[in-house]
């Protein structure tokens, strides 16, 4: 079994229109949306929800007023601001503040103060006419996207397993940071979708960088490669010093737009960048079926 996972190293690259592209060549593989914090893949896939699960993560702290003695040493306590008094007397906690340190509840002399765990998000198992998808969507204000992003990983390797297919698609989130770092791991292919401006040379870079810690076949794809050759010739300099290698590149094309404001995948479309994205595809699986 094989994981492709697509990362960036920063938003807005075209990452997710490739990443779609790529599950709807491939047809029968595993779709996974790890970009957990603002997912978006679902807009063109348009998967179909059969199973939606709670994402549990941590607790947060509540007051139950029926026990409150209104002394207010939660407050005082409480070095994130998150309790206030109201005009009633009553102190609350807001959830969007809290960070589940549990001072308030241990200091607490009228043990008024639950500590339940926190629902952080959702994670879904869909079917789309590409083939299954999981994705999911963390809460307002939640954190721990890195533990959601394993648990999405989790569920589509089991699914790949189950149903007998070779290839899990990832979309990646976009950064180099924790949730990044969850997506990559035990990965066994990468393809970095970046674009030839001075932030993409850099945040190609860090990467890169990021890379290096990982035992992963990576490739590289320039989207609107043609808008500036001089940074496109830097960037496959740059890959080839660190042994990435050399996927195909996306050419500038209005159609790309088009097929988003279509919601609709760029390879159903005529034109230019359709084709550079279905030879992307031809390389990415001559390197699959040759290994």
């Amino acid at each position: 079994m094989k994981e492709l996972v697509i990362i960036s190293g920063k938003g807005g690259t075209g990452k997710t229109s490739v990443t779609a592209s790529l599950a709807t060549l491939a047809e029968n593989a595993v779709i996974c949306d790890c970009d957990v914090d603002a997912p978006d893949l679902h807009l063109i896939l348009k998967p179909e929800i059969i199973e939606k699960n709670e994402f549990i993560s941590g607790n947060i702290a509540i007051i139950n007023q029926d026990k409150c003695i209104r002394c207010g040493r939660c407050m005082e306590l409480c070095t994130f601001g998150a309790i206030s008094n109201k005009a009633n007397g009553k102190y609350v906690i807001d959830s969007s503040l809290c960070e589940g340190c549990m001072v308030c509840v241990k200091f607490c002399p009228a043990n008024a103060i639950d500590f339940p765990e926190r629902m952080c998000g959702h994670w879904m198992v869909s079917k789309t006419k590409s083939g299954p998808m999981v994705h999911a969507k963390l809460g307002n204000s939640s954190e721990n996207s890195g533990k959601l992003v394993s648990t999405v990983r989790k569920k589509a390797f089991e699914i790949s397993q189950t149903e007998n297919l070779k290839l899990i698609i990832t979309d990646g989130p976009p950064g180099t940071g924790c949730p990044v770092i969850s997506s990559l791991t035990g990965a066994t292919h990468c393809l970095i979708v970046t674009e030839p401006t001075v932030s993409g040379l850099h945040d190609t870079q860090r990467v890169f960088d990021l890379l290096v810690n990982f035992k992963i076949k990576t490739f590289l794809t320039v989207n609107k490669w043609d808008l500036n050759k001089k940074i496109t010739s830097e960037l496959e300099i740059m890959a080839s010093s660190q042994g990435v290698l050399h996927a195909g590149h996306i050419r500038y094309d209005p159609c790309v737009t088009q097929a988003q404001m279509k919601y609709m995948p760029v390879v159903e479309m005529n034109c230019g960048a359709s084709r550079d994205i279905k030879k992307i595809w031809s390389n990415l699986r001559k390197e699959f079926d040759d290994e």
